[in-house]
């Protein structure tokens, strides 16, 4: 079988992009080329890897099959390209680092920012995204290094605890709902929850699923709920009083700075969510991956 290079990254592309002329843009090369490489690939596999739809393409039985085996090619192919370019540089290079969006908000963007400046020659690209897909971009090799909630269980994932964010009660400075200081969970059963949404597949998902845990260990299940998928949003409507609510620790300094919010000291619905740092066990990591890998999991103090 004299498979080619060239056939499995159109494969990729093609199921990626869910189209042979959108794969064949982005290749540089014509349609009937990316096409002829699909033939010869289904032909050295004997068995159609895609099925053709009037609505488009998708992957057949066999293709579903082939697809993480073609990523895992690809993947170490950009693994030998980059370890051969290391050879030639020091702290250089690029770095794809993929993260849930609202570790945006937190103390690791004052890490990223340290690093930039510690090492400027290094390019930092960063996609954010939820947790399930920052390690489908770490697995098929689309980001170096990921960070995410919770370990990823995948046997090709290798997962270093970062931190371990804790989570906060807040409310409003100066909130109506209290006359003093509330120091029982059982005193703000009728207060409503600012969370974000579950079952939506949300990049704050963890935090609502914590805060539900939270809730029912308390019987406060019955309290009202205010869905809001921004945590931006989350701390302006907390800020206005409209609720409270159960939020990272990092996220919420320049409220605190400012004044405008007050953590509830309610030590039993305060708890943590784990910041996982996640690459591919076999991948080759650069010396600037490395060197990142290490100020995240040494720097950030985990509690």
């Amino acid at each position: 079988m004299a498979m080619e290079l060239s056939e499995i990254e159109a494969f990729i592309m093609i199921n990626r992009e869910g189209s042979f002329t959108r794969a064949a843009e982005l290749l540089h090369v014509s349609q009937p080329a990316v096409s002829r490489r699909i033939e010869l690939l289904e032909r050295e596999l004997a068995t159609p890897l895609f099925e053709r739809l009037p609505a488009g393409i998708r992957l057949t039985e066999a293709g579903q099959a082939f697809l993480p085996y073609a990523q895992r090619v690809a993947a170490a192919m950009e693994d030998g390209i980059a370890a051969v370019r290391a050879l030639e540089e020091d702290e250089r290079g690029t770095i794809t680092l993929a993260l849930v969006g609202t570790l945006a908000s937190t103390q690791l963007t004052t890490h990223l920012q340290t690093f930039h400046k510690t090492y400027p020659h290094v390019q930092l690209k960063l996609h954010t995204a939820r947790s399930d897909e920052v390690s489908t971009l770490v697995q098929q090799g689309d980001a170096h290094l990921g960070l995410r909630y919770f370990a990823d269980p995948h046997p090709d994932i290798q997962s270093q605890l970062v931190l371990n964010e804790p989570l906060l009660v807040i409310s409003a400075a100066q909130s109506r709902f209290f006359t003093e200081t509330p120091g029982d969970p059982a005193a703000l059963s009728y207060i409503p929850w600012v969370t974000f949404p579950i079952h939506t597949r949300s990049s704050g998902e963890p935090f609502a699923r914590l805060l539900e845990r939270q809730l029912t260990r308390y019987e406060l299940d019955n309290a009202e709920r205010l869905v809001i998928d921004s945590l931006s949003a989350q701390k302006r409507l907390i800020e206005a009083d409209f609720g409270i609510g159960l939020l990272p620790a990092s996220s919420i300094e320049e409220e605190l700075r400012l004044g405008t919010v007050r953590i509830l000291p309610i030590a039993g619905l305060q708890t943590s969510v784990p910041v996982m740092a996640i690459y591919r066990r076999q991948a080759y990591l650069s010396r600037a991956s490395r060197l990142l890998l290490t100020m995240l999991t040494t720097t950030s103090h985990p509690q």
